[in-house]
């Protein structure tokens, strides 16, 4: 159903207020089992993966485009029973606490997720995933986005996430992703790093890219006949903004592995790390 926006304080626009506090919305959004889907195109991937909006909230001039997704996902375009709140940008501005990026944005149920090793026999496309990203305690929200759209377009099966990494269903994560973080399946990995065995008995092989010395060249280890083989499976870990990967993970992984450098710069910011090394991965 079509309402239109007469009172800030209406208590059905709840989810959509503070926005910009990251850790109410991280509280808010957790406790109320959602997320934010951001602008028409991320709306559009999160209803095609199959996710469910419990309300929309957009600028008048936008309902158009948004029209055709609200009714794949309600059977009707405007809405049916779910809420479709309009305004004007000001109002709208007032309420998320900024400009909404092409003027819509959805309250989506957040999904429930999968166990890391289910998630890993079928991500692959039903089968057993061969290319594999972990983040371990990375705590902004842009860089997680970004790796997720590398993952995407590199042909990861899936990412883990260790507990005290950023939520990839963020609005900044998913905004930076361009919505990919509903296009590559991901689940979080509890317990890590002691969590890592579980791979390894899944017949994982992990790599830990750090800068350590003794870490085997990304190029050389991407011709170890655990990374060519037909069946060859591959983790590839990344570390926190600033201190990188824990001790114990890199003791724990199969191998360490680093980029090598020109320049006289010791690193890459881990979301360009994530892509080159996904590159050099990728199934041939």
């Amino acid at each position: 159903m079509l309402i239109s926006i007469t009172d800030l304080d209406d208590p059905r626009l709840l989810d959509y207020n503070h926005l910009t506090d990251v850790a109410l919305r991280r509280k808010l959004e957790t406790e109320h089992g959602l997320y934010m889907a951001e602008s028409t195109k991320v709306i559009m991937r999160a209803i095609e993966a199959g996710h469910k909006p419990r309300s929309f909230l957009t600028d008048a001039r936008w309902l158009p485009d948004l029209e055709p997704w609200i009714e794949q996902a309600t059977g009707s375009p405007d809405g049916g029973d779910l809420p479709v709140f309009i305004g004007q940008e000001d109002t709208l501005q007032q309420i998320t606490g900024f400009h909404l990026h092409r003027g819509a944005l959805a309250a989506m149920n957040r999904p429930e997720l999968a166990d890391p090793v289910q998630l890993l026999s079928t991500a692959g496309g039903g089968k057993p995933a061969k290319r594999i990203v972990i983040l371990e305690g990375l705590v902004d929200h842009t860089n997680v986005g970004a790796i997720f759209r590398s993952a995407a377009a590199l042909g990861v099966d899936t990412v883990l996430v260790s507990d005290d990494c950023g939520d990839p269903l963020y609005r900044r994560s998913v905004r930076v992703s361009m919505g990919t973080v509903f296009q590559v399946p991901w689940t979080r990995i509890h317990e890590w790093p002691r969590s890592i065995e579980r791979l390894h008995q899944a017949g994982i092989t992990t790599a830990a890219l750090a800068l350590r010395e003794g870490a085997i060249p990304l190029d050389e280890f991407a011709q170890l006949p655990e990374c060519t083989g037909e069946d060859s499976r591959v983790a590839l870990i990344m570390g926190t903004e600033g201190d990188g990967l824990k001790q114990r993970t890199i003791n724990t992984a199969n191998y360490t592995v680093t980029i090598p450098m020109a320049g006289h710069v010791d690193s890459l910011n881990v979301a360009a790390a994530s892509a080159v090394a996904c590159w050099e991965l990728r199934i041939r």
